[in-house]
């Protein structure tokens, strides 16, 4: 991108709301580029020189690179910023931060002032969540057509969407990792158990924990596989606007991912539902699962997926086993779901035709 003086010199007068006279605009350890910075990196600092009626002041213009280690995405470049911005001015002798702003596309310089918290503004959308279809099923008893063909839909849209390849071997890694230790993910759910809820055996969060280790490392380099996902496929995240078609929402965690994450978010709600309303897998929610899952496979042919998404499974698995998520699930209801986790995660390749025999 390109940093214009003019830019800058704008938005240092709307910051100190004052007339200021440059005297000099450089890359920091750098004299050359005084009426023009072209080519200008994130993460390359610049020394503005101003003079106003105050007297010669001197700022440091920062951002933060691109690039591994947690940096991937603009969110953790801002994330990093935010935290500089409110932490510098607590500490004594320490530099002070003066503002915290934006680049805009535009080229501009815009101040964010002084932030507590963030919010966002998106449209409403009329219509019914999905998993209202899953209650009402428990009720009846009975798989009608329709929700046949809304299986069906929602497998072929997860697979365009998983269509859309990127070669970055290091943000899959990045997402693996975060399967594992992000505060959302597995380490997280554990740590979110008491540890001595009466259905837990001895240590077993910490064997889960584990085994789930075990699996970032064979699966973290599976590079080739990262793709466009939604991230927190659920059925309180699709909305469906008429027969078969839907809206989702509150995409998570990144724009880029393991397909297997969509897909272990969505198909345990169909065991799950059986579990929570029968105590049982019974064929009206495995026909669901057997949908969708035919579905995808004939739309993607990644048989491969049924050897990388076990500790996917792991991690929802965690989710609706919670008792902060349900608090009033039956003690064998939690006990089939650790089984499930469990032989889940000690099998190689999943048999998905015989999804049952996994809650044994």
């Amino acid at each position: 991108m390109e940093i214009k003086i003019d830019s800058v010199k704008k938005y240092i007068d709307q910051l100190f709301n004052e007339e200021a006279e440059f005297i000099e605009i450089r890359i920091l350890g750098k004299a050359e580029e005084k009426e023009e910075i072209k080519g200008y990196g994130y993460g390359t600092p610049l020394l503005i020189t101003v003079k106003s009626e105050k007297g010669i002041k001197r700022y440091i213009l920062s951002t933060v690179r691109p690039g591994q280690f947690g940096h991937e995405y603009m969110s953790d470049r801002a994330a990093i910023l935010i935290w500089n911005h409110k932490a510098f001015n607590k500490l004594k002798n320490h530099v002070k931060s003066v503002d915290l702003g934006v680049f805009l596309e535009n080229g501009e310089l815009r101040s964010i002032d002084n932030p507590i918290e963030f919010f966002q503004l998106v449209e409403y959308v009329e219509g019914r969540e999905y998993f209202h279809d899953l209650n009402r099923i428990a009720k009846t008893e009975e798989v009608t057509d329709k929700d046949i063909r809304r299986a069906e839909s929602l497998a072929a849209y997860i697979a365009e969407i998983h269509r859309v390849k990127k070669e970055d071997y290091q943000l899959y890694r990045r997402r693996i990792r975060e399967l594992i230790g992000h505060g959302e993910a597995i380490m997280g759910l554990i740590d979110s158990y008491r540890g001595d809820e009466d259905f837990l055996e001895k240590d077993e969060l910490k064997k889960i924990e584990l085994k789930c280790v075990d699996w970032r490392w064979k699966i973290r380099d599976k590079g080739y596989r990262l793709s466009q996902v939604h991230g927190d496929y659920h059925p309180w995240n699709i909305l469906f606007t008429g027969e078969t078609e839907f809206v989702v929402l509150d995409r998570s965690r990144g724009e880029w991912g393991e397909p297997a994450d969509d897909v272990a978010a969505l198909t345990i709600n169909y065991l799950f539902f059986s579990l929570l309303k029968h105590g049982e897998l019974r064929n009206t929610y495995l026909a669901l699962w057997n949908k969708f899952i035919e579905t995808y496979l004939d739309l993607t042919g990644d048989e491969e997926l049924f050897r990388v998404i076990q500790p996917f499974y792991a991690w929802r698995g965690l989710v609706v086993a919670s008792p902060i998520w349900y608090p009033n699930l039956a003690y064998k209801t939690r006990r089939k779901i650790f089984n499930f986790i469990h032989n889940i995660l000690e099998t190689e390749e999943i048999d998905h035709r015989n999804i049952h025999q996994y809650f044994k």
